[in-house]
């Protein structure tokens, strides 16, 4: 909730005329992100990798070539297109043992790390026991996973094992409350209904997704230095260095003519 207070403080000090958005979280799937590739051509082909991560003790399967591979403990890096829609399996769940949940990723962003370095950074979907328990009831949830703005953003350390996250209030659509606080990066959907096969050939058509066994995501240069995402140097400690002046100035004297 303080982080909803912070953004919409910032825009209201600012006051910015109101955006008008074209696209919401409510579109269908897929026509949020093929919007990107319309204006964003350095984004076409690009493998977005992206770290799925469930609750402990589940397990999650990825459509690759119109079928589930086989289901990862806790997490697994995945490569993904923009404009794709991708779908996953959650098996296995807590207190769930026997039902299955099928979410969708629809990578909207991407990310511009160091060159040979992007396995290094993932955009994060951390599913939460308690997401999972509301697909299972038959709600319909969907997360908007976003890269804070880094003027606006909060101070304070997270937790790499656990994503931080607020519910957008009543009537508020979730993408375009994420576009006030960053750079909207991916849609996950998840309700109750089972993909057929013909979903998951649908899905796998085209730019089907790619499983990296590690980090070790193949390079792949990042030319559109003008949309980069400025980030810093290695995490090199500073050394307190003690201010000894400035050494003694001799002052120049013009010299007499005889």
């Amino acid at each position: 909730m303080t982080l909803v207070i912070l953004g919409l403080f910032v825009a209201s000090t600012q006051a910015q005329p109101p955006v008008h958005y074209f696209h919401n979280a409510n579109l269908p799937p897929g026509t949020v992100a093929y919007g990107q590739l319309q204006r964003h051509m350095l984004m076409r082909e690009y493998y977005q990798p992206v770290e799925v991560a469930v609750p402990k003790g589940a397990r999650v399967s990825v459509n690759v070539g119109g079928q589930f591979d086989d289901p990862h403990e806790a997490t697994v890096l995945v490569g993904m297109q923009i404009g794709p829609v991708y779908q996953l399996k959650i098996s296995n769940i807590p207190y769930y043992e026997g039902f299955e949940i099928f979410p969708t990723i629809e990578v909207i962003n991407r990310l511009y790390p160091p060159e040979g370095k992007a396995g290094r950074f993932p955009i994060p979907i951390q599913f939460t026991q308690e997401e999972l328990e509301l697909a299972l009831s038959g709600r319909y949830v969907t997360r908007v996973v976003y890269l804070e703005d880094r003027d606006t953003a909060l101070p304070v350390q997270d937790d790499p094992a656990q994503q931080r996250y607020f519910e957008a209030g009543p009537g508020q659509d979730p993408l375009q409350v994420a576009d006030t606080l960053g750079r909207p990066m991916l849609i996950m959907r998840m309700g109750s209904r089972v993909p057929s096969p013909d979903d998951l050939a649908i899905g796998a058509h085209g730019a089907p997704a790619i499983v990296y066994e590690s980090s070790a995501v193949p390079a792949i240069g990042s030319t559109d230095a003008k949309n980069a995402i400025e980030r810093p140097g290695y995490n090199i400690p500073r050394v307190e260095v003690p201010n000894i002046g400035r050494p003694p100035q001799i002052p120049f004297v013009v010299p007499q003519s005889p």
